[in-house]
């Protein structure tokens, strides 16, 4: 009578009712030994995938095979699967176990492993869970891309949105408060470009935003925000943006203008929205060690607050208000101005405004100007596709740039004065 080591293995991902319960298979391998008159030596229950041998149970079964020659006929398991999912690691375990003197075998696929063809449908016993494996894969991926291309957001909601499911379902993600409210404040001080992103998160995170500082960098730039869903780029298809099923926490020309001012498009002046008396340089000193913008705050003592500017950082910079305000006046004094020059100063001071108002009317003529530009761009690179010249990979390039830049501009347009517009 032959002995055999029954071999019992469920990964953690297999469900009981496609025949992978530990208690299915040990039931139909007992069964088999039953009928065809085979001693059970042991039974050996593994939770642990087959993509490789290096399994617990697998390893001792081994060792115990070694110490043991001759004490085992045969390893029985209900598919090859069972066994393992990777052929060339397959064949190299068979011939270590032929070597054993044990014999692996699959009951419900049994085969003659010393016939040479018989490899053949063993690689196809061994490969065909992988294949299925990957078009369930396949699958799930196309199915979230149409999701996404449908306008539905897929996965953890992000800051001030929350994960949520109606009747039939189907999950969204609507605005979580506060931090919904904590995130429009962060837009729209961001996009005047008077704070630094780390200053605003500090802020933000005061006011009660739970997001760690790397993952607010990541996300303060997800269009999510303003109600799109990016498609990233796949095989000949572009990675293009989509109109969301949910609510924008923020318009598309306040998104469009907080990206500007974070890749440094938009170019504004550095400086701080409010600061008392004592701290009136907060806003406008730099961190001589880490080079982010300083802000300042007080210190209660025993009898009275004290004044000091400082890094958001964690490098420790610290100055006393005091001490720096008096060392900026010294320097502010040593400049004065010849009272024979004031009028010269003075109506230069008001050329430059008269510059800058007018710069700040002629903005909806450039905008305008500026979306003719890029549309005249589109058309002239759709005459160089036609004509051979341009390739369409390059066309798509130049297009998807073109219409990124117009949508932006009108953006900015529709928020003029409407006067301006007329």
């Amino acid at each position: 009578m032959k002995t055999a080591d029954l071999y019992i293995r469920v990964s953690t991902d297999e469900q009981a009712d496609k025949g992978y319960s530990q208690r299915s298979q040990e039931e139909v391998l007992k069964r088999y030994c039953a009928i065809k008159e085979i001693s059970i030596r042991s039974v050996i229950f593994e939770d642990h995938s087959a993509k490789s041998f290096n399994r617990p149970e697998w390893q001792k079964l081994l060792i115990t095979l070694k110490k043991k020659r001759g004490h085992t006929d045969l390893i029985l398991f209900t598919k090859w699967d069972r066994f393992s999912r990777n052929a060339g690691d397959a064949y190299q375990m068979i011939n270590s176990l032929t070597n054993l003197g044990v014999e692996p075998q699959a009951i419900e696929q049994p085969l003659d492993i010393t016939i040479p063809e018989n490899k053949l449908m063993l690689a196809i016993y061994l490969a065909q869970p992988e294949v299925e494996n990957d078009r369930r894969a396949l699958n799930t991926f196309f199915g979230m891309r149409r999701a996404r291309k449908e306008g539905r957001w897929m996965g953890q909601a992000l800051t001030g949105y929350v994960n949520k499911a109606d009747e039939k379902g189907n999950k969204y993600i609507c605005p979580n408060e506060p931090e919904a409210s904590i995130m429009k404040w962060v837009f729209e001080q961001l996009a005047t470009g008077k704070w630094y992103i780390d200053q605003i998160w500090r802020a933000a995170h005061d006011k009660g935003l739970r997001c760690g500082r790397k993952n607010f960098r990541n996300i303060i730039r997800n269009p999510v925000y303003c109600g799109k869903i990016f498609i990233p780029k796949y095989k000949d298809e572009d990675e293009h943006l989509v109109q969301g099923q949910h609510e924008a926490l923020v318009s598309e020309s306040l998104f469009n203008e907080v990206i500007d001012v974070l890749d440094g498009r938009k170019k504004t002046n550095k400086t701080k929205i409010n600061s008392p008396d004592e701290l009136p340089l907060r806003g406008f000193l730099i961190c001589p060690k880490c080079g982010y913008m300083l802000t300042g705050s007080a210190s209660k003592g025993s009898t009275k607050y004290y004044h000091y500017y400082h890094c958001f950082s964690k490098c420790g910079i610290r100055f006393s208000a005091q001490v720096v305000n008096e060392k900026f006046e010294e320097q502010i004094g040593r400049f004065t101005v010849n009272p024979a020059h004031i009028e010269i100063y003075t109506e230069i001071i008001k050329e430059l405004y008269e510059k800058s108002t007018f710069q700040e009317k002629s903005e909806t003529s450039l905008f305008k100007r500026q979306i003719t530009k890029y549309s005249n761009k589109i058309i002239k690179a759709r005459e160089l596709l036609i004509s051979g010249a341009l390739d369409a990979a390059d066309y798509r390039i130049v297009k998807n740039e073109s219409e990124r830049q117009i949508t932006i501009l009108e953006g900015k347009l529709m928020n003029a004065p409407s006067q301006e517009r007329g």
